[in-house]
């Protein structure tokens, strides 16, 4: 075939890490199909690909603008096809002109699928493995801009956490019996894969404490879909996020992690939070999960202005968020619009709002106001929570978080019925 594979392509480690996945000669799975589709649209291409590669060839898991294929039509010989660099190198890989690059024009798959820009990203496993790619292709020459790369790289680990995430489902299922026998083990194993859907801390932001925490509900062992998450949209703007998906278990965190990737691709493209929002909703739809699943949210996107930051937040069938200013005054912030993955249309506001210095902007889900002791139906509420932020003023974003979070504990007594997440921005004063 005049091509040598490159080792790294036939490393047995990583050959078992692909076999482990499941994935090869397997149908097309909407979690997969909704970020490919996702990649080809926010970088304006008719075809995406999530690919595997083992010794010999490249899967197709995902074919998006390829019409329908047959099981044997969805692969092609690894040494045809882009996707052997990406694991040879475990790097990007961005060709504008393919044609004129030397590593990808005389390449077989490049003149059968008219390939003119190729652009992908590797995709790993547990154990940092390259299984394969997420790729998007256009038919002429083309440049691809920063936005591009970056929301390609965010859906390759999008891409990855679902591989991730069934990896660890597997293993949890297959040790059942035993976690059981142990008592609290599985409950211990759930929260462990609760976090890995959560940001592994607070990115800095200049000017501002960031500060979040998810507590689940006592005595639970499923994985629940709490998220929150801080990140730097563009430029000079972030975007915050928290959500609430309902239900628990396998669709549940697969929801999450599709909430939070296809929010982190979105946010870079807009300036408007319920834009963010309506591009969550039509990812949700076009997913059409069976069992009716939905998905409460708050996004709030914000810039510096000099004196502390401003910006616009947009809430879909979520709690008000909470603005407490400096001298104790606490607004609710609170926009129209129904909960997402349900109707097309969601009837979506946005609303503006400054933080200043000794300000803080608080959100969180239902688990904190709906908090009540065993055997009691008074819940925590709204009207304790607003007093409780407002007689946080001598304490930063970290101790906000905490007081609210041991203030519901201690109200139900340990005894949570549901998660809670809890994230706070705080401008210091000088």
């Amino acid at each position: 075939m005049g091509f040598e594979i490159p080792s790294a392509v036939l490393d047995p480690k990583r050959l078992s890490a692909v076999r482990a996945t499941g994935l090869l000669d397997t149908d097309p799975e909407p979690s997969f199909d909704d970020l490919a589709l996702l990649a080809a649209r926010v970088t304006g291409t008719r075809r995406a690909f999530v690919t595997l590669v083992d010794d010999r060839r490249v899967f197709w898991k995902s074919a998006i603008g390829m019409g329908e294929l047959s099981m044997t039509e969805r692969e092609s010989p690894v040494w045809e096809s882009p996707c052997h660099i990406l694991i040879a190198t475990n790097e990007p890989l961005l060709a504008g002109d393919v044609a004129a690059d030397p590593r990808l024009g005389r390449l077989a798959a490049v003149r059968r699928l008219e390939i003119g820009a190729w652009a992908g990203y590797p995709i790993h496993g547990p154990d940092g493995e390259v299984l394969g790619g997420l790729c998007v292709v256009d038919e002429a020459p083309r440049t691809w801009t920063d936005i591009d790369a970056q929301t390609l790289a965010t859906l390759a680990r999008a891409v990855s956490g679902e591989i991730m995430l069934r990896d660890a489902l597997a293993r949890s299922e297959r040790h059942v019996a035993e976690l059981q026998a142990a008592g609290r083990v599985s409950e211990e194993l759930a929260r462990t894969l609760q976090e890995s859907l959560l940001p592994p801390m607070m990115p800095e932001v200049p000017g501002l404490e960031a500060a979040a925490t998810y507590i689940p509900a006592a005595g639970g062992v499923n994985v629940t879909g709490d998220f929150y998450d801080l990140f730097l949209a563009s430029g000079s703007r972030w975007c915050a996020i928290l959500g609430d998906v309902c239900g628990h278990g396998v669709e549940a965190a697969q929801i999450t992690a599709l909430a939070r990737y296809t929010m982190r691709a979105d946010a870079p493209r807009h300036v408007s939070p319920s834009k963010v929002l309506e591009q969550l909703n039509s990812a949700l739809l076009a997913q059409r999960v069976k069992d009716g699943r939905f998905l409460t949210a708050v996004c709030a996107i914000f810039r510096p202005d000099g004196n502390g930051f401003t910006g616009m937040l947009s809430t879909a069938g979520h709690p008000s968020a909470l603005l407490r200013r400096a001298d104790g005054a606490v607004e609710e912030l609170r926009t129209r619009g129904v909960v997402l993955g349900v109707l097309e249309e969601t009837g979506l506001e946005n609303a503006r709002f400054d933080l200043r210095p000794g300000d803080t902007l608080l959100l969180y889900s239902d688990g904190v106001t709906e908090a009540h002791p065993p055997g009691e139906q008074e819940l925590f509420g709204d009207e304790r929570l607003i007093s409780l932020l407002s007689a946080c003023g001598d304490l930063d974003a970290d101790g906000t978080v905490r007081r609210i979070g041991d203030a519901a504990l201690e109200y139900s007594r340990g005894h949570m019925t549901d998660d809670m997440a809890i994230l706070a921005l705080r401008v210091p004063l000088p």
